[in-house]
C-alpha cells in the first residue's frame, strides 16, 4: 500500500489545496513538510481559495473600543473567522470616520489613516485637503498596472469636518492618494445633483472597468468617475419601477443594481438588476426567494427594509440586516457570468461570542491565501 508520506510533495500540494480555509489551518500544524507547503507562494497560485471574495463585517461599539470586532465569511468553506481588531488611540475618533473597502480599514477625520486588514498597522498620511466624515472610498490600481502594483486610494464625498464641526452644504472635491508618493491630488467635486446627499449614508460606490461609480441609495441619480482622466460622466438615472432603493455593485462581469422593490400586487422583493455601464439601461436577473427574504426579519413593522444592507464583488452579493436586534442575518447570490443564472443561500450566523455594537462597517474584499494563512494560523484566531 501506498502511504502518503510516499507521495511526491507536488501530488501533496494538489491534494492540500482542495481542502477548505478550516482545515488548512489544522493540517498545516501536522509536519514541517506539510506547513511548508501550505506556506509557500506557489500554493496560493495553485489554491482556488481566492477566487471568491470574503464578506468582512467589522462592529463598532462606542463606549468602548475593546468590544469592536471584526468578522470575515469565507465563502469557500461557509465559515466565519474573528480576526484581530486594529486598535487606535481613541484621539482619532475611530466610531465617528470608520470605514472598510478592498482589503483595508480607514479612518478619514480628524486625520486619516489607513491600514491592511490582514496584520493591521495604520498608516497616517498627509492631511486630506478637505478633512470630512462619511465619505466614499475606493482603492484601485492603475490600469496600466498589474494586480501586484501597489493601491491607490480615492475619497469621494462626504461632509466637511472642521473642529468637531460639520458643513453638510459644501460640495468637497475629489481627492487621491497615492502610498508611494505620499501626497493627494484634487479632481472635481461630484456633479451637483448630488447636492442633497454627499455622505456615505444616502451613497453607495462600484469600482468597474477603471471608473468609479457613484449612485444615490435613494435618489437613483449615478455618476462615474474616470480615474484615468480624472473627469466626471454625465448624471443619469437609473429608477427601476417600482424600486425604493438600490445599491449600484461591481461583479466580475457586470454592473448589478440590487434593492427592495414594490410590486402592483402589494409585495415587496429583493430585486437584482444588470446595468449596461454604456447605455446605463438596466434588465432584471432575478429576485429573492421570498422565505430567504422574510428570514432576514422577526416582524412585520413598515419600515423593516430601511435596515438592509447590500454589497458585493466578484460573483457574490450579500445581502444583510444592520439591525443588532436580529444578529445581523445575511444571505448571499452567486451569479453565474456565463449564463446568469442566480443561486441564493443563507449566510450561517455569527459566532456566538460576537459583541453587541452600535454601528457595523460591511464590505467585499478579495483576500490572498497566503496572508489568510499567515493572519489564521496566530493564537487570536477564532473560527
Amino acid at each position: 500500500m501506498t502511504e502518503i508520506t510516499n507521495l511526491s510533495s507536488d501530488l501533496v500540494e494538489l491534494i492540500l489545496s482542495l481542502l477548505p480555509i478550516p482545515t488548512l489551518i489544522r493540517v498545516s500544524t501536522v509536519c514541517k513538510l506539510w506547513h511548508s507547503i501550505i506556506s509557500s507562494p506557489s500554493f496560493s497560485t495553485l489554491s482556488n481559495h481566492s477566487n471568491q471574495p470574503w464578506f468582512f463585517l467589522h462592529g463598532i461599539h462606542n463606549i468602548s473600543s475593546k468590544n469592536n470586532q471584526t468578522f470575515a465569511f469565507d465563502p469557500s468553506s461557509n465559515t466565519w473567522f474573528l480576526l484581530p481588531t486594529p486598535q487606535l488611540h481613541h484621539r482619532h475618533q475611530p466610531n465617528t470616520s470608520f470605514i472598510g473597502t478592498n482589503s483595508f480599514f480607514f479612518i478619514t477625520a480628524p486625520n486619516f489613516l489607513y491600514t491592511p486588514i490582514l496584520h493591521p498597522s495604520w498608516h497616517l498620511t498627509p492631511p486630506l485637503h478637505f478633512p470630512r466624515i462619511n465619505p466614499l472610498l475606493g482603492v484601485f490600481h492603475d490600469a496600466k498596472g498589474s494586480n501586484f502594483s501597489h493601491p491607490k486610494f480615492i475619497v469621494v464625498g462626504g461632509v466637511k469636518f472642521i473642529g468637531n464641526l460639520v458643513d453638510i452644504e459644501d460640495r468637497l472635491d475629489v481627492e487621491i492618494y497615492d502610498p508611494l508618493l505620499g501626497n493627494w491630488d484634487l479632481g472635481p467635486p461630484l456633479p451637483p445633483d448630488f447636492r442633497s446627499g454627499n455622505s456615505s449614508s444616502s451613497l453607495s460606490s462600484a469600482l468597474f472597468k477603471g471608473k468609479f461609480y457613484v449612485f444615490g441609495i435613494y435618489s437613483c441619480f449615478v455618476s462615474s468617475f474616470d480615474l484615468h482622466h480624472r473627469v466626471w460622466s454625465e448624471v443619469h438615472t437609473l429608477r427601476p419601477h417600482g424600486a425604493v432603493f438600490s445599491f449600484l455593485v461591481a461583479c466580475k462581469e457586470m454592473l448589478v443594481l440590487a434593492g427592495v422593490c414594490n410590486f402592483p400586487h402589494g409585495s415587496s422583493s429583493f430585486v437584482l438588476w444588470k446595468v449596461d455601464e454604456r447605455t446605463m439601461r438596466f434588465s432584471q436577473i432575478d429576485v429573492m426567494p421570498h422565505d430567504l427574504l422574510c428570514s432576514l426579519f422577526d416582524g412585520d413593522e413598515d419600515d423593516k427594509f430601511a435596515s438592509l444592507k447590500c454589497v458585493g464583488l466578484g460573483d457574490l452579493i450579500y445581502v444583510y440586516n444592520e439591525n443588532y436586534h436580529r444578529m445581523y442575518p445575511a444571505c448571499v447570490c452567486e451569479i453565474n457570468g456565463e449564463s446568469g443564472r442566480c443561486v441564493w443561500r443563507k449566510v450561517p450566523p455569527l459566532p456566538s461570542f460576537m459583541n453587541r455594537f452600535h454601528k457595523v462597517v460591511s464590505f467585499c474584499s478579495t483576500v490572498s491565501l497566503h496572508s489568510i494563512l499567515r493572519e489564521l494560523q496566530g493564537p487570536d484566531l477564532q473560527f
